[in-house]
């Protein structure tokens, strides 16, 4: 039996669930996208207790604050399309030669939705859960003119340009002044499956499946996927970085740029036949002849330093696959 998981978002679906979300209200998605940025900073500079993908917890303020519901979550999912190839390569991985499953930043309620439609088991799925409608009831009107306030001010800021502005300003309200209010309180109990949790996640299954981290295939693209594409290559299993950012393809064992995931189908298969040293031999006479337009990419990058013009790669094609979701960390 193989062992193989995915992240959701990215490798199985293309959208951002959240800045779809965050796209219900006017200028939603600028305001996550700063977010987005500000949870980049806080990754980069190893805030204490701070994991990537946290976004997921500190955009809960603006849902709450436009009524954004659990049924807009769930109508979202029903709308959510597969990346190309997805739904072909998990049912090519067979039940009795493969154990599919999914690790996820995203909230339980979209990711439920697509795992479900792609037949990866729901004992087998890791998620985000989130009670949105019970954090609603926590706003008051007096809590409410906080996230009013800082909306306004998100709004004149640039997320590629004014770094040290997000910080400041984001720094006095996440950690300083909403802190003291109930909604506060209760947005401290949302911990989402990113960075470290994620790993944790894949231990838990690797320990419930018997098999140690060095026998498994992950899929990840993302800030919140580098942790855990760096435990399994450097446990010696195989970390594959689809249409990734600078930020996961460091930390990958290799890597696939291309519209179709289906693509990483003779990789699995090699990885079946003769493991890591099969898909290296495999991956480096690629590498050689190259893809073809807008697939077919795959890149060693266990040995490599500089993947400048590979991560140039990732980004172009990253951004057909996700549209505006690929710009962000």
């Amino acid at each position: 039996m193989n062992f193989i998981c995915f992240d959701l978002e990215g490798p199985l679906s293309p959208q951002d669930n959240a800045y779809e979300l965050m796209k219900l209200f006017p200028n939603g998605n600028k305001v996550f996208e700063v977010i987005s940025r500000y949870d980049d900073l806080l990754t980069m500079e190893g805030r204490k207790d701070y994991e990537p993908g946290d976004t997921l917890a500190l955009i809960v303020p603006f849902l709450v604050l436009h009524k954004i519901s659990e049924a807009d979550i769930a109508t979202l999912a029903t709308k959510a399309t597969l990346t190309d190839g997805a739904a072909e390569l998990v049912a090519s991985l067979g039940p009795s030669s493969w154990e599919v499953f999914c690790i996820t930043t995203t909230y339980e309620q979209y990711a439920r939705h697509i795992t479900q439609k792609l037949g990866i088991p729901a004992e087998n799925v890791a998620c985000t859960p989130f009670p949105l409608d019970k954090f609603t009831l926590t706003l008051c009107q007096e809590d409410a003119a906080l996230p009013k306030q800082i909306e306004q001010d998100i709004l004149v800021m640039s997320s590629t340009a004014d770094d040290g502005l997000i910080k400041r300003r984001l720094d006095n309200f996440f950690w300083k002044r909403l802190p003291k209010t109930e909604l506060g309180a209760v947005i401290k109990k949302v911990k989402p499956i990113g960075g470290r949790r994620k790993v944790a996640a894949l231990k838990r299954f690797s320990e419930s499946s018997g098999q140690p981290l060095s026998n498994w295939v992950v899929v990840g693209d993302s800030i919140t996927d580098f942790k855990i594409l760096k435990a399994v290559d450097q446990a010696g299993g195989l970390a594959i970085a689809f249409n990734a950012n600078q930020y996961a393809l460091p930390y990958a064992t290799m890597s696939l740029a291309s519209t179709s995931i289906n693509d990483l189908l003779k990789v699995l298969q090699e990885w079946q036949k003769s493991g890591r040293s099969g898909v290296e031999e495999m991956v480096r006479a690629n590498e050689e002849t190259g893809g073809k337009k807008d697939g077919g990419y795959f890149h060693w990058l266990a040995d490599k330093s500089d993947i400048y013009d590979i991560i140039s790669l990732h980004k172009r094609i990253r951004r057909l696959v996700r549209e505006e979701a690929g710009k962000l960390g």
